[in-house]
Order: C-alpha cells, then sequence, then structure tokens
C-alpha cells in the first residue's frame, strides 16, 4: 500500500470520529465524508473582505465590495515589539486556561474597524469540532439549550455575537488542516471567489473581529509544515484587523506535545490570545477525549451540572465563550475610552 493510500485511510479514521460523537439536538450533522486533499505552501491573497453575513442589521456597515489594496499594518502588529519568554518544550502545560489580553489587540481591533470588519461578528477557523453541531451552535438559540449556571455574566457576549455561535464557517471543515484553510480546493465554489482560499473567503464574507482558531490534531501527520502554516494564519488574520483566538488541543497524537509547544510559543510571539484547552480537560475522565484518544466527549451546554461537566465539549465551549468575553470586554474598554 503506498503512503498516498495509507494517508487516505488515516483521513478517513479522522472524518469518522465526528460522526460518532453525539451532537446537541435538532442541529444539522450533514458533514463532508472523505475526499483527496491536495496541500502546497501557501500565498494569501491580498483581496479584502466584501460584506458581512451578521444577522444583527443594525451593526452591518456600508462596505466596497472590493478592496484592493493591502492593509496599512506595520510589523508591531504582526509581531511582538520587545522580547517575549521562551517556553521550555513542555512549558505551555503551566500556561494559564483562559488568556489575558495583550494591549496590542485594541489595535488590531481599531484596524479591523477602519477595513470596516463587524465589531459583533466571529468567526471559526479548524476541522469537525470547528462546526456548529459541537462548538458554540447552541448559544444562537433559545436559552432552554444551554444553562449557564454561575456563569451568567456570559449572556452579554452570547447576545453581542449572535448569528455567529450556530453559523457554518467557510474556513471550517472535516478533515481540515492548518495547510487547508489556504487550498483552493476546498473553497466553497458557490459563495468564495475562483482564486479565493477558504480562509479570504471566510474573512470577505463574515467580515469578523474575532476568530477561533483551533487546528493541530489533523496536522500530526505533516508537523514540518504546521508552524508555517499557522504563522500565515496569525499574520493574515492581524492584517485583516481579526483577533486570532488561539487554542491548544486536548489530544497528544504526535506523542510529545510538539504541536501544543508551537501553538502556544506562536500565541506568546504575536501577543494574541490562547486557550489552554489541554490544561482545562486534564482532571476529566480520560483528559476529555473518547475512546480514540482523539475526539472530545460530548455532552450538553449545561454548565450547571457537575456530571455534564465532566465531558469534553461543554468545558470547551465554556471556555471559548470566557475567552471570547475577555477578548471583547478588553478592546470594547479601549474603544470607549
Amino acid at each position: 500500500m503506498n503512503l498516498w493510500k495509507i494517508s487516505l485511510l488515516l483521513l478517513v479514521y479522522l472524518l469518522a470520529g465526528c460522526a460518532e460523537q453525539q451532537p446537541s439536538s435538532q442541529i444539522s450533522t450533514d458533514l463532508p465524508q472523505t475526499a483527496e486533499i491536495e496541500q502546497f505552501i501557501p500565498t494569501p491573497a491580498a483581496t479584502q473582505p466584501a460584506s458581512t453575513a451578521n444577522t444583527f442589521e443594525a451593526s452591518r456597515q456600508e462596505i466596497p465590495s472590493i478592496i484592493t489594496q493591502t492593509p496599512p499594518v506595520t510589523p508591531t502588529l504582526l509581531a511582538a515589539s520587545s522580547p517575549v519568554p521562551t517556553l521550555s518544550p513542555v512549558g505551555w502545560q503551566d500556561l494559564p486556561v483562559l488568556p489575558e489580553i495583550d494591549p496590542s489587540m485594541k489595535d488590531i481591533y481599531r484596524l479591523g474597524l477602519v477595513l470596516g470588519n463587524n465589531p459583533r461578528a466571529f468567526s471559526k477557523v479548524g476541522d469537525c469540532g470547528s462546526t456548529p453541531a459541537w462548538f458554540l451552535g447552541d448559544f444562537d438559540r433559545n436559552p432552554k439549550y444551554y444553562n449557564l449556571g454561575e456563569y451568567t455574566y456570559l449572556e452579554p457576549v452570547i447576545q453581542e455575537f449572535q448569528g455567529s455561535y450556530e453559523r457554518t464557517s467557510l474556513a471550517a471543515k472535516a478533515g481540515f488542516n492548518a495547510a487547508s484553510v489556504f487550498s483552493l480546493i476546498w473553497s466553497n465554489r458557490e459563495q468564495c471567489q475562483p482564486d479565493e482560499t477558504p480562509l479570504a473567503c471566510e474573512y470577505r464574507i463574515q467580515r469578523p473581529s474575532f476568530a477561533f482558531i483551533m487546528l493541530g490534531s489533523n496536522d500530526v501527520w505533516h508537523q514540518n509544515s504546521f508552524e508555517t502554516q499557522m504563522r500565515q494564519i496569525i499574520e493574515y488574520s492581524l492584517q485583516h484587523g481579526v483577533i486570532p483566538i488561539l487554542s491548544t488541543k486536548a489530544d497528544n497524537l504526535e506523542k510529545d506535545g510538539s504541536i501544543n509547544t508551537t501553538i502556544a510559543r506562536l500565541a506568546q510571539e504575536y501577543r494574541v490570545p490562547l486557550i489552554n484547552y489541554w490544561r482545562a480537560v486534564q482532571s476529566l475522565p480520560d483528559q476529555g477525549l473518547q475512546d480514540d484518544a482523539v475526539h472530545i466527549t460530548w455532552g450538553p451546554n449545561r454548565f450547571n451540572d457537575p456530571e455534564v461537566m465532566q465531558a469534553g465539549w461543554p468545558v470547551r465551549n465554556l471556555t471559548s465563550l470566557q475567552a471570547l468575553d475577555a477578548a471583547w470586554r478588553a478592546v470594547m474598554d479601549n474603544n470607549q475610552e
């Protein structure tokens, strides 16, 4: 059996795991099955976002249909202007679950507003675990589908970003790795322009101010290119005034935690928010993982139920809401000064 067939079988295995999870009730779980992935070193498109799909009509802005110039981003917006601490190979394990928002993110947010980003929209960038059937979809529905318990302070951020939670991202699909979001073969042909990558298409249509970047599990087969691709995702986001919210992963398919090390190190280097999800699930049964040691255990979003909170998915959704809330409040405080 040649290398291509082996890779395809591994992809089928990963995709099958998404279908085995128990999704939130009444949410569509139609996901792509299997396909041949062509990967290449990306050249991010310079075309800027053109319109927003946020459901809050009052927050829409009149935006030119096509912006051809590259955003005026200075190097200080793309990387730290001063040295950052060097993480040891396991240093990321001690990082807090929730991020402290660096002041530089306020500049990114303001840049996004200048470029026409929607302050009430976010995007999801990732694999099957970034689709609304699993990730945050319930929070666009009425409160009977979730219970915040002691975390009632999250209700304002839930209301602020209505329309983004259950939306299916054009940059999130089963089997995606970090290179996939720059691969034209995965672009939605009905919604994306002919030369537009999934990430460029998503940002043009959604016009987000924030983006959850949830990648790494499928990159175990492409570790040599993972850091390069993640850098391009981060820099492309910052250039477009989008604050990327990174996350470590619960699994350790690579056996040495090196992918999480890379994610955490890049978050520190670019001073972008990081959810240390790996740390959040260490006390859960099987570290919040199914028997395959890859996919997260399912549970409804009832944050008031201690038994439910022993599953990986409600913890992922809770920590993501908390991180979005922290980032939103930080940039809004600055915006009101």
